[in-house]
């Protein structure tokens, strides 16, 4: 580890203490994990204090564990992972906590510190269906108000739930299940020892 980042780690051990449940260095970046209950509060410490200094915050998204690299995770399956940037101290920071409840997923929200989080979090919830406690509008962006579900959870259907088209005879878009038939794609990965060969063709035809 580096100077930069051992000052930056002792500067985290110093100011969160036991609110730090995990602290990992990959790649030149510092990561830590914290509890949901100490989230809000610990990410108010690594932004109002001046050693450590993360006064902008540049990407939130929520990630859904159920399935990561080949394990799966019984419990604690929706996490929200945060990137803090400290202009004055010119280092990262990634900040991941994960939801108690897998059924009603709930994390603080931190538009009160950092404006920026609002349609972050608002991406969050449409797609992962995480909920931010303290997001004073809280509603989908991507995805439109009667879409069914959270497309980004690995659990939603590739083919999604619902479908919508125009009706005119309702004059309106409608929605209805989906009509697509479930298949399966095979790609050709395996071709003949003559494919592309001009004078084969040639013979074929």
């Amino acid at each position: 580890m580096s100077a930069k980042l051992e000052k930056l780690k002792q500067a985290l051990e110093q100011h969160l203490g036991a609110q730090v449940k995990k602290l990992t260095q990959a790649l030149g970046e510092v990561s830590i994990e914290v509890a949901a209950a100490d989230y809000g509060a610990a990410l108010r410490v690594l932004r109002d204090t001046a050693e450590l200094g993360f006064d902008e915050l540049i990407d939130l998204c929520g990630v859904d564990y159920s399935d990561y690299a080949g394990e799966y995770r019984a419990e604690h399956r929706f996490a929200v992972v945060t990137h803090l940037l400290s202009i004055p101290n010119n280092w990262r920071l990634r900040v991941r906590v994960f939801a108690e409840n897998d059924e009603f997923p709930v994390v603080a929200s931190v538009t009160p510190l950092w404006n920026s989080a609002n349609w972050y979090e608002r991406e969050a919830f449409d797609l992962f269906g995480i909920l931010f406690d303290g997001h004073e509008d809280l509603r989908r962006i991507l995805t439109d108000y009667g879409f069914v579900g959270h497309p980004f959870r690995k659990d939603f259907p590739v083919s999604g739930h619902v479908e919508m088209r125009y009706d005119p005879d309702a004059g309106r878009v409608i929605y209805q299940p989906v009509s697509i038939a479930a298949r399966e794609n095979i790609p050709r990965v395996r071709r003949e020892a003559s494919y592309g060969d001009v004078q084969e063709g040639a013979k074929r035809a």
